[in-house]
């Protein structure tokens, strides 16, 4: 079964520009991960992963790493789930609004 988990909202260093390694920039997260499904016949936390708790454990390595390049972030953001227990397999997408002059946003997804 898979889990999709959308827009996990980040605040953090992310850039490689002067201007940018001063100050947090929000990233969007979005992950997929798949998973027993065990939990739809036993309706049970335990037989799952426990998403809230993943989307904490993938902002705070996301704050403390403070990436230069969102293909780290969304390779962080991978191995976060990965490690996860539960977790078979693994896809995070990250975006960062505003990237550049023009460009609406900039997307790495890991791996991709």
């Amino acid at each position: 079964m898979k889990l999709l988990l959308k827009d996990i909202e980040v605040e953090c260093v992310i850039g490689d520009r002067p201007d940018e390694r001063n100050r947090r920039q929000r990233l969007l997260v979005e992950v997929e991960i798949e998973v027993s499904g065990e939990a739809a016949s036993s309706d049970c936390l335990e037989d799952t992963v426990d998403y809230a708790a993943l989307a904490e454990k993938i902002r705070a390595a996301l704050v403390a790493a403070e990436c230069r390049m969102i293909e780290r972030a969304a390779k962080i953001a991978y191995c976060v789930c990965v490690a996860e227990r539960g977790v078979r397999r693994a896809v995070a997408k990250v975006s960062k609004s505003r990237a550049a002059e023009g460009i609406g946003a900039a997307v790495a997804v890991y791996p991709g």
